[in-house]
């Protein structure tokens, strides 16, 4: 193996939901490794946001106007962006939403936002995309799952049930397509500093001790954290590797936490 295999170079990426956070910091990694950027979020001061961040990162970027659970929307933008750049050879599934709820109290209408944005448009925008890929003779497909794809927690039911149907629907693209040389994976952040986060993270606020008690490495992750598995993932340095989520979450899934003193 060479470094090389870790290039980017000449691909064309594109990363849902980019416009800041988790999807902006892949995006950016994939620019460093030399793929040309293509990201959509669902409102235009969304993607105007999102096209001021890479410019001032010095990177150029193609920015949609796209609701991922629209699979109408979705086919329309997938078609601009092949008649533009001629092929999406890496999928990032990053748009997300979360809704911290108890069970009892959450509206059957809010598990179904949650399950239809976290779950259904990963399914929608990959089947858009995969066709091209499969024309194409090779493609890539990141889904970002969670650690709540392994665990329960409480109030989260409705993204814990989504993420953990992105598991098994990435092994089951990977199993359904691999035959076409098309890897389709996936990544579990940690806990993330995000703006989402921020609240949570206060020093002296009880689920930022929780956090740093249950995390080996004893610090919330950074966007910057996921960079390199996304690169690798994307990359043809993970051609035989189809069908896996790759936890970046400091250990927790791996530790049982600390004996009470």
């Amino acid at each position: 193996m060479e470094m090389k295999d870790f290039s980017l170079e000449g691909k064309v990426a594109w990363v849902t939901g980019a416009s800041y956070g988790i999807g902006f910091a892949i995006a950016s990694a994939y620019a460093t490794a030399g793929a040309k950027i293509v990201f959509n979020d669902i409102k235009q001061e969304l993607v105007d946001k999102g096209l001021q961040a890479y410019k001032e990162a010095g990177i150029e970027a193609a920015g949609y106007v796209c609701d991922v659970t629209n699979e109408e929307a979705v086919e329309k933008t997938t078609a601009e962006i092949l008649e533009k750049f001629g092929k999406i050879d890496i999928l990032v599934n990053n748009a997300g939403i979360i809704k911290r709820i108890p069970m009892l109290e959450m509206k059957a209408s809010e598990f179904r936002q949650v399950i239809d944005v976290d779950l259904n448009a990963p399914f929608i925008v990959s089947k858009a995309v995969i066709p091209s890929m499969i024309k194409n003779g090779h493609g890539k497909i990141i889904n970002i799952c969670s650690m709540m794809s392994e665990l329960g927690r409480e109030t989260v039911s409705a993204y814990a049930a989504a993420k953990g149907g992105l598991k098994m629907l990435t092994r089951n693209i990977a199993s359904e397509y691999g035959q076409y040389n098309i890897q389709c994976n996936g990544i579990g952040p940690g806990y993330i500093e995000t703006p989402q986060t921020a609240p949570l993270r206060v020093p002296g606020h009880p689920f930022n001790e929780f956090i740093l008690a249950k995390t080996p490495a004893n610090r919330w992750g950074k966007p910057e954290d996921l960079q390199g598995p996304a690169v690798f993932l994307a990359s043809d340095a993970s051609n035989f590797v189809n069908g896996h989520v790759l936890y970046v979450d400091g250990g927790i899934l791996a530790y049982i936490g600390k004996q009470p003193q």
